[in-house]
C-alpha cells in the first residue's frame, strides 16, 4: 500500500533533473567485448586479495579476488576467458588502481560457483547473509559499502526498519528508475530476503514523485511481499540516508551516529535486485545497470554493463558524442567524480556516465567567501558551510571538526548556488582526510 512522505528535511535544492534524456530508454544488454579491466578494490574497507595469475583460465562468475577481511568483498570475472596482465588502470577518483585483465573467449560460460537457494524463506538468515557476502554485493547507489556488513548490526543496535532507496535524486541518472520499472519483483523479493536476514517486518521503498510509473508498478506488486511504497517530494538530496530515514519514518539519526542508531538499515534498489540474483539465481555481482547520458551523447540510455568495461566502450554503445563534452563524470553532476581518462572501467557502484556540455561546466575559483548564506540555507545537515570552508582554507581543521564537518554528506548543495564558485565540497573532503589521518596517527593499531 502506498504511503506518503512523513517529514521534509531542511535545506536541499531542486536543480533541473534532465532525466527525460534517458528515462524513456529501456535497459539494453551490452554486447560481449574482447577485454575487461576489473579493478580489484571496488568497495569501502579492506582490499581483496588476488587469487588468480596471468595465464589462468576463468569462467563467468568465478572469484578472482577474495575478501581481505570482514569489511571487504570478493570480485568475480565478468565473463569466461583468460587472465591477461595484472596492471594499474585509471580509477574513478583519479588515482591508478590495480586491475585484472580478462581476455574473453567468446563463450561467456558461467562457472559452477554458487547454487541457487529457491527456498530462501525457510533458509537460516546466516546462510543468506553468507551468500550475499560470497556474491560480492556492495551498495550500488554510490558508497559501495559491503552489504553483508550493513546487514550485521551489533546486537545492541535494535533494527526494526529496512528502507530501500529508490529516490534517485541526482539529476540525469535513470538507472534505478528503469530497474524499478523493468524488475519490480526482483527488487521486492530482494527486499524480503534482507528483511529475513535482519529479522524485521517493516520494509519501505522511498521513490520521488517524479517517477509515478515506478511508484504505480511497485505498488501493484508489493502486497505479497509486505513492502510499503512511500512517495517522496522531489528535493535533492532526498536519497541521502539520513534524509530518507527522516522522510519515511520521521526519525532523526543522532549527530555523529549511523542509520542503525535510529533503528534503520538503508539499501539501494539496485542492491536489492543484485541480492535477488545472488540468492535465487546463484549469480555473483558481475554486471550492473548504468545510465549513459548528457546533451553531447548521441543516444542517451541505460545499459546492463559488465564490471570492468572501459567507459569509452560504454559511451560508444550510446552512439558516441555529437560534440566535444566539457566534462565526463562518473555518477551524477552533484556527487559524481570528473574523469581525466576514458579508460576508467565500470565498477559495482557506477550508476551513470554523464557527459556535460562545455557551457554547463564552471571552474571553481579562489575568490573569498562573500558571506551570502546561500550554502547554509541549502545544507540538508544544517552546517555552517561557509565558515567551515574558511577554516579549512586556513588549515584550521580542528575548528572545522568542532563545527561538525565530519557530518557533511558531500552532496554539493552548498556549492550549487555559491556565487563565488568556491570549492566547498573539495574543502570538506580535504578536512575529513586530514582529521582521519590525525586520528590514525594518534591511535595506531
Amino acid at each position: 500500500m502506498e504511503e506518503v512522505q512523513k517529514k521534509k528535511f531542511t535545506g536541499g535544492i531542486h536543480p533541473k533533473d534532465n532525466k527525460e534524456l534517458s528515462s524513456g530508454s529501456a535497459i539494453q544488454n551490452a554486447p560481449l567485448f574482447e577485454k575487461y579491466h576489473v579493478i580489484l578494490c571496488q568497495h569501502i574497507g579492506a582490499p581483496p586479495k588476488l587469487v588468480v595469475k596471468t595465464g589462468d583460465t576463468v569462467k563467468k562468475g568465478q572469484m578472482i579476488a577474495e575478501p581481505g577481511g570482514f569489511v571487504s568483498a570478493p570480485v568475480h570475472s565478468p565473463t569466461s576467458g583468460t587472465i591477461g596482465k595484472i596492471f594499474d588502470v585509471p580509477g574513478p577518483s583519479g588515482v591508478n588502481q590495480e586491475a585484472v585483465e580478462i581476455i574473453a573467449d567468446g563463450q561467456d560460460e558461467w562457472g559452477s560457483g554458487l547454487d541457487p537457494i529457491p527456498d530462501w524463506q525457510n533458509t537460516a538468515p546466516e546462510v543468506l547473509k553468507e551468500r550475499i557476502a560470497k556474491a560480492g554485493i556492495v551498495g550500488m547507489g554510490g558508497a559501495a559499502f559491503p552489504t553483508h556488513v550493513k546487514l550485521s548490526p551489533p546486537p545492541a543496535k535494535k533494527i526494526d526498519t529496512l528502507i530501500l532507496n529508490g529516490a534517485e535524486c541526482e539529476p540525469y541518472l535513470t538507472a534505478d528508475h528503469r530497474l524499478m520499472l523493468e524488475r519490480p519483483e526482483a527488487i521486492l523479493e530482494g527486499a524480503s530476503i534482507m528483511a529475513r536476514v535482519l529479522g524485521i517486518k517493516n520494509v519501505y521503498i522511498g521513490i520521488e514523485s517524479n517517477k509515478p510509473d515506478a511508484i504505480a508498478g511497485l505498488n501493484a506488486k508489493s502486497e505479497p511481499y509486505k513492502v510499503n511504497v512511500v512517495t517522496l517530494k522531489v528535493r535533492y538530496p532526498q536519497g541521502g540516508e539520513k534524509q530518507l530515514i527522516y522522510a519515511v519514518t520521521g526519525r532523526k539519526v543522532p549527530q555523529g551516529m549511523l542509520p542503525m542508531d535510529a533503528g534503520c538499515v538503508v539499501q539501494n534498489v539496485g542492491t536489492a535486485a543484485a541480492i535477488y540474483d545472488a540468492v535465487t539465481q546463484g549469480r555473483p555481482l558481475v554486471e550492473r545497470v548504468t545510465t549513459v547520458t548528457g546533451e553531447p551523447v548521441v543516444n542517451p540510455g541505460n545499459w546492463l554493463v559488465r564490471i570492468g568495461t572501459p567507459i569509452a566502450d560504454v559511451i560508444r554503445l550510446a552512439g558516441g558524442v555529437s560534440r566535444t563534452p566539457g566534462k565526463v563524470i562518473l555518477g551524477g553532476p552533484m556527487m559524481g567524480f570528473a574523469q581525466k581518462s576514458l579508460e576508467v572501467p565500470v565498477m559495482k557502484n557506477t550508476s551513470g556516465i554523464l557527459l556535460l556540455d562545455q557551457v554547463d561546466t564552471v571552474q571553481f575559483t579562489s575568490q573569498p567567501c562573500i558571506r551570502c548564506g546561500k550554502c547554509i540555507d541549502n545544507c540538508p545537515m544544517d552546517l555552517l558551510c561557509g565558515t567551515i570552508s574558511c577554516f579549512i582554507e586556513n588549515e584550521k581543521f580542528d575548528k572545522a571538526e568542532e563545527l561538525h564537518v565530519m557530518d557533511c554528506l558531500e552532496c554539493g548543495a552548498c556549492a550549487y548556488d555559491c556565487p563565488a564558485h568556491r570549492p566547498l565540497v573539495q574543502h570538506v573532503r580535504r578536512a575529513k582526510a586530514e582529521i582521519r589521518a590525525r586520528k590514525a596517527k594518534q591511535n595506531p593499531k
